[in-house]
């Protein structure tokens, strides 16, 4: 891969979380970072006059009213007014929102994709998001879009937030920078990072060039799921995500800031960096997260899991136990489970199923679904083991066996998926992928016992 020097160095708080420099460990907790000693007030978060000459401002991610309200207090360079000027309305083609169905492209099926090839283009953050597949309506802020991200370039005095979603970032290959207001997340495969809806930030390309996925949340934020009676531990651990310490720049220069709003994009264009963040508090904070930490619960006796036990991370809807999106993550593991057949079963499910491989193998499908690539299963739509997995696992010596080299995830949804124009005419389909299922054979013969 190629590596890309930083196009700026932002000015960084200290660490306060140990071997972890630059993050502080733990979801949803109330942090506080300062770059300057005594930027941060104590006791008060909107004092008469903010040391430094710097101004407060609170960013909110729920109603004032929600419980627990989402919020975080800043004490910047500037007040985001002057990041903010006349908006001129842009597009940005290959990435969609919700409501978005395509008279001419058939969503209902089972779709597999190869992954989406490097071009050769030089392509940003925000001009390399091609948009796969999206679901429910953006204005009223509920369902989610996937998309897929080719990434060569760095922004350049550039700058993005959206108004619409949070953002689950998931790398396929290359090495990203996210250069926040409220500090900065390096990210590589295997790891995620969630940027939350309204936080202004920067992409750099620290390997490239670089692929990944990205789910687009448009209900409420991502939270850690419940784990009833598995109990307090397994699963994501809070401790395991970490918040960026504060970082900011002061920086005079001619910048561009994109806003997605409503799926629509607009850009403003400013005098300075609005990466001017000297001090924070609260709860309101982008993360990221190891998969490598997700310590999976499963079967020890009989029968396969729901995958909802391998779920990550949940962002509800008004709907108790149906979620607007699951993030579920398929990882090494042990199966152990006797008179078991161990790989998902066939089934119709009525949430639609959005995978994506970042590397080895995927139990289920073990041939065809490769790292980079992306499968679609919509409502109701019947799927499950070719006839290959199938016949191996109903024919294999039930011994303890370790899945190993394997990390496949999806992004699950109550509602149904509309693929894009892109997705259905543009980006490498297996045209062949619903005959993996062809020569599965009829084995019924009307006499009692197992066949």
């Amino acid at each position: 891969m190629n590596k890309a020097a930083d196009p700026h160095e932002m000015i960084q708080a200290p660490s306060l979380a140990g071997p972890h420099e630059g993050y502080m460990p733990g979801f949803g907790n109330d942090f506080e970072s300062e770059v300057l000693p005594g930027a941060m007030p104590q006791g008060m978060n909107s004092p008469q006059k903010c040391n430094y000459g710097l101004y407060g401002e609170q960013l909110s991610g729920t109603a004032f009213t929600a419980d627990p309200p989402e919020r975080t207090w800043c004490y910047r360079i500037r007040p985001s007014v002057k990041h903010s000027h006349r908006y001129t309305k842009i597009d940005l083609p290959y990435w969609k929102s919700a409501p978005h169905v395509d008279p001419d492209v058939a969503s209902l099926g089972q779709y597999r994709w190869d992954p989406v090839p490097h071009d050769g283009q030089a392509l940003t953050w925000l001009t390399g998001m091609k948009t796969m597949t999206t679901a429910g309506d953006v204005n009223t802020q509920v369902g989610m879009a996937s998309h897929v991200y080719l990434v060569t370039e760095s922004m350049q005095d550039a700058y993005f937030f959206s108004a619409d979603s949070e953002l689950l970032v998931v790398p396929q290959e290359g090495r990203l920078r996210f250069a926040t207001e409220l500090g900065i997340i390096d990210l590589e495969p295997q790891e995620i990072a969630i940027i939350p809806r309204g936080l202004v930030y920067r992409v750099e390309v620290l390997e490239g060039p670089a692929r990944g996925f990205v789910c687009e949340n448009y209900g409420q934020k991502f939270e850690l799921p419940g784990r009833g009676p598995i109990g307090a531990n397994c699963m994501a651990n809070p401790r395991d995500f970490k918040a960026p310490v504060a970082a900011y720049e002061d920086r005079e220069i001619p910048s561009t800031v994109t806003v997605k709003w409503c799926g629509q994009f607009h850009e403003t264009k400013i005098d300075q960096s609005p990466l001017d963040v000297v001090a924070w508090h609260g709860n309101y904070a982008p993360y990221k997260y190891d998969l490598k930490t997700y310590c999976p619960v499963g079967a020890i006796l009989f029968d396969h899991p729901d995958p909802s036990i391998f779920t990550v991370l949940t962002a509800p809807s008004g709907v108790p136990g149906t979620a607007n999106i699951d993030f579920v993550l398929f990882r090494d593991r042990w199966m152990v489970a006797e008179n078991t057949f161990r790989p998902p079963w066939y089934h119709k499910n009525i949430m639609s199923e959005m995978m994506g491989n970042i590397y080895g193998q995927y139990d289920a499908k073990p041939q065809g679904f490769i790292p980079g690539g992306m499968s679609l299963h919509n409502m109701m739509i019947p799927h499950g083991p070719d006839k290959n997995a199938f016949e191996g696992a109903s024919n294999s010596n039930l011994g303890p066996e370790k899945l190993e080299n394997t990390m496949s995830f999806m992004f699950e949804t109550r509602f149904p998926q509309h693929l894009t124009e892109f997705a259905a005419k543009e980006a490498p389909l297996q045209d062949d992928y619903i005959d993996c299922w062809s020569d599965i054979e009829k084995k019924f013969d009307g006499t009692p016992g197992m066949k």
